[in-house]
């Protein structure tokens, strides 16, 4: 909670703020990699950096922080921070780490609000910065006392021991520990982090969901070489990496799994909603649930451009119909009409044909525009904005928009 001196001057400096969030967040980063280049090519996206979307996370991240502050100081904000605080412990994240950062963000408030940043505007948004700090190291520390890990020992070697081609574009690698152990366990729809050295030296983060069942021996991930976001862009790095020199037999390494689209276990309807590559997660749900005998009433819903580029779609079948009371659901660009057996049909994904009910818990992985279009659905049907979790593969703009 502000203090009672700083909450007022937020309240009058929010609407500034959130309007200069933009050059704040380029300002920020082009402070913090001048000073530390190690940051941009040992631990943040460099892909997400050129296009901007980190910028535009953390904004929104900040504005939506500092509007629950002000406007509803009688909420924790353990909502707005928890994907947060899972994406940091997947990246190893330390608590000297957000001094660094405060220093280089406090800084660019002032550069580019320049005059209007007095002493009492900057001690007010500092205490802002801290308040949202102090939970995040509070709740990363949590997760790593869970895990029994000191804060930041998140990185192991895995033996990569078998690798699948699903399709052009995507490959599985099932993963195991060196000496033949059970794998750690993880909850249904969490995800690691892979480090991979580039060949200019750099090492660089991305998260892949865990889309095997949880306990199980090995972990398996799934992973889509990315396509260049515009003309002249290159190619995902880490994916492309992957895809090229990740075989049998070789070692990578893994960081413990986090992430807070966790499978929840109750006797509530459930609707499981995924679109491409984020049929992942979904995945070890459904392992969870079939491994579990789930009795719950389930709706499983995937959409894509074909039944070709529908990875696991086999797989995916066959866990839906080893659970008594579920039904599996398909939308296709193309292609819908050569397949027999499940509900498949070609356009827009439609919720009409699935009888939801209020009390329904929802899990969404897909592309935004899929996973905004499926709430507002969702919503209109009954269901509380509480009940639909998501998992958004990339910085979290959903907030930010």
């Amino acid at each position: 909670m502000l203090s009672a001196q700083s909450s007022p001057v937020v309240r009058a400096t929010l609407p500034t703020v959130e309007a200069s969030l933009p050059a704040i967040a380029e300002r920020f980063y082009q402070r913090l990699f001048d000073e530390h280049p190690a940051l941009l090519s040992d631990l943040f996206n460099r892909a997400n950096q050129a296009n901007g979307s980190q910028r535009e996370a953390l904004a929104g991240a900040i504005a939506a922080f500092a509007r629950l502050l002000v406007e509803h100081p009688e909420e924790r904000p353990d909502a707005v921070l928890a994907r947060i605080a899972h994406k940091h412990v997947s990246l190893g994240i330390t608590p000297d780490q957000y001094t660094i950062v405060g220093r280089h963000l406090l800084g660019a408030v002032a550069e580019v609000l320049g005059e209007a940043v007095t002493p009492q505007v900057a001690t007010a948004w500092d205490e802002v910065y801290w308040l949202m700090a102090n939970a995040l190291i509070a709740a990363e520390a949590r997760l790593y006392a869970q895990a029994a890990v000191a804060g930041g020992d998140v990185w192991r070697r895995m033996e990569i021991a078998e690798r699948r081609e699903e399709t052009a574009d995507v490959v599985s690698l099932t993963l195991r520990e060196p000496d033949h152990e059970t794998a750690r366990r993880f909850l249904p729809g969490q995800y690691v982090g892979v480090r991979v050295e580039l060949p200019d030296g750099a090492r660089q983060i991305r998260q892949y969901s865990l889309c095997c069942a949880p306990g199980s021996k090995t972990w398996r991930i799934t992973v889509k070489r990315e396509k260049p976001a515009g003309p002249g862009a290159p190619d995902g790095e880490v994916s492309s990496w992957l895809h090229a020199h990740a075989h049998a037999g070789d070692t990578l390494e893994v960081s413990l799994p986090s992430g807070d689209l966790a499978l929840h276990d109750a006797d509530t309807p459930l609707l499981l909603a995924s679109a491409g590559i984020g049929v992942t997660p979904m995945l070890s749900m459904l392992h969870h649930l079939a491994l579990s005998a789930s009795t719950r009433r389930i709706h499983v819903l995937h959409a894509d451009r074909s039944p070709a580029h529908h990875i696991h779609r086999e797989e995916q079948a066959e866990l839906v119909s080893r659970l008594t009371n579920a039904s599996l659901h398909l939308w296709y660009e193309r292609g819908a009409r050569t397949l027999t057996g499940p509900d498949a049909s070609e356009g827009t994904v439609s919720l009409d044909r699935l009888p939801l009910t209020p009390r329904t818990d929802a899990y969404l992985c897909g592309p935004l525009p899929f996973m905004r279009a499926l709430r507002t659905g969702l919503l209109n049907a009954g269901l509380h904005a509480r009940a639909i979790h998501y998992e958004v593969f990339g910085p979290d703009l959903w907030q930010s928009r």
